[in-house]
């Protein structure tokens, strides 16, 4: 489990947890809002596959105490540089903080890995809430692209 101390507007705490026999049915069952699908899939479903047919993704569980609440994956560039991806927070449970924390808790969770290395991740420009969240969390655009989507970085502060 991937624990930061984060928790959302009704103060649950969020977490990040393997997908296993137990959760996967309900993270599969994720599904964004009708107005987000033009950035992701349907159902997170597409994602668990993904994760299980290339080997270059990790799938995570998004949880809210004890309740799954999203999907979240990640993984690990031939340049060593770690990628966030396929994110999504089922329509119930948006506008409650729970895709900050998400992205705040595996970003830091990532950067603070061997060598410190730096965390990607990508965005449609017209995804204005994405850049908006991202940008508040310190990724900034390396001014390259991935497809049609813009490409930003984290990296943890320098320590003083």
């Amino acid at each position: 489990m991937i624990d930061a101390g984060h928790r959302d507007r009704d103060g649950r705490a969020i977490t990040l947890r393997p997908v296993d026999d137990d959760n996967w049915r309900a993270v599969a069952d994720v599904a964004p809002r009708d107005d987000q699908r033009a950035w992701v899939p349907a159902l997170a479903a597409r994602y668990l596959l993904l994760s299980m047919r290339t080997g270059v993704w990790t799938s995570l569980a998004v949880y809210a105490d004890e309740t799954v609440v999203g999907h979240v994956m990640w993984g690990v560039d031939d340049d060593g540089s770690h990628w966030i991806g396929g994110m999504m927070i089922d329509a119930a449970e948006q506008g409650r903080g729970i895709g900050r924390a998400t992205v705040a808790t595996l970003a830091g969770w990532l950067a603070a890995r061997e060598g410190n290395p730096p965390v990607r991740l990508s965005y449609h420009p017209a995804n204005t809430a994405a850049a908006a969240l991202y940008t508040a969390l310190g990724f900034r655009p390396t001014g390259a692209m991935e497809d049609d989507e813009v490409v930003t970085e984290f990296t943890l502060p320098e320590p003083r």
